[in-house]
């Protein structure tokens, strides 16, 4: 996107946003040099949460070069290689899955990505990773014809999944919001939008104030107005449902709440939440929200919601904006 805020500042796409060591190490990895994300993966080991946003950061640029081979041949046993060969495993195997051009390699590549997540459990103790993975490589099976998709959910109003997959993703990062991510993704890849909804009434008030994981209903709502086909009729869900304006001043309310120890927001979710307040006719808060993201935009839920996105979101900005002048 090539959008800017109300004060002119380029709106940037960038897979590390505000984590300035993660984009240090992003970049190196992209011209093909990996110390700086050795280094930077020693260093976010200590907190479960933070090692799986940057793992996943780094694992989808790995998945676009042969930096990892190289690393492999001069440190195969480097702390965290395992962990991003998975990852890069894991990226290719789900983009093979939703291209569905040819289905013998996205099923070796969803073998070889199995195997590399399984190592990686073995690897590393504690590791959330390796079950979120597993967790992801889950949609590609939306007729659960492996019995670890269609485990019996500990909520009965649930339906059978890969619950015991989340569970060993939570069991060291209780509330890993890829995890969360990863398994609303599978309930919807099989249509199961009411179970979708009852996963996060489920879940969700139990979630710690301030977790980027109150942002989730705001990605249902959206994945709701995408499968309308994006019509007028289903614009009005943002604009005259008050259930929806509430959900998104609940998430809003978490947000305020994110620096009593929880952190920044990914930009995703702060993204998500600045589309939501402003499509519901709350543009102080929105505005608020953008300018807490300047200068870093994600692509979505902008593309999901328009066929030109930078048109909606630059929209978005200058009406939010407005408001406050």
């Amino acid at each position: 996107m090539d959008a800017s805020y109300g004060t002119g500042t380029q709106l940037v796409q960038h897979p590390a946003g505000h984590d300035g060591e993660l984009r240090w190490a992003v970049e190196e990895l992209r011209a093909g040099r990996w110390l700086a994300t050795r280094t930077l993966l020693a260093g976010s080991w200590a907190d479960r949460s933070v090692w799986t946003s940057r793992t996943q950061a780094l694992g989808a640029v790995a998945a676009r070069t042969d930096v990892l081979q190289y690393w492999a041949a001069e440190e195969p046993n480097g702390f965290g290689l395992v962990t991003l060969q998975a990852r890069a495993a894991v990226e290719m195997a789900l983009a093979a899955g939703q291209q569905q051009t040819n289905p013998l390699e996205a099923s070796a590549r969803e073998d070889v990505a199995r195997a590399w997540c399984w190592r990686a459990a073995s690897t590393l103790a504690d590791d959330p990773v390796p079950w979120i993975g597993l967790l992801a490589l889950a949609q590609l099976d939306p007729s659960q014809a492996r019995p670890e998709h269609r485990v019996e959910a500990p909520d009965r109003m649930l339906p059978p999944g890969p619950w015991g997959l989340l569970d060993q993703a939570r069991r060291t990062d209780p509330w890993n919001r890829e995890a969360f991510h990863r398994m609303l993704r599978f309930l919807l890849v099989r249509g199961e939008g009411g179970s979708a909804t009852e996963f996060l009434a489920a879940y969700l008030p139990a979630a710690p104030t301030g977790s980027p994981l109150h942002a989730l209903p705001l990605y249902l709502h959206v994945e709701r107005y995408h499968r309308a086909g994006r019509t007028e009729r289903a614009a009005l869900q943002w604009t005259n449902d008050e259930s929806v304006r509430s959900t998104v001043l609940r998430a809003y309310e978490h947000w305020q709440a994110r620096t009593s120890g929880v952190g920044r927001w990914p930009v995703v979710d702060e993204s998500h939440l600045a589309h939501g307040l402003w499509a519901t006719r709350q543009p102080l808060q929105a505005a608020e929200v953008f300018a807490a993201l300047d200068p870093f935009v994600s692509s979505q839920p902008w593309m999901s919601l328009s066929d030109r996105p930078d048109d909606l979101i630059r929209q978005a900005v200058a009406q939010s904006f407005a408001a406050t002048r």
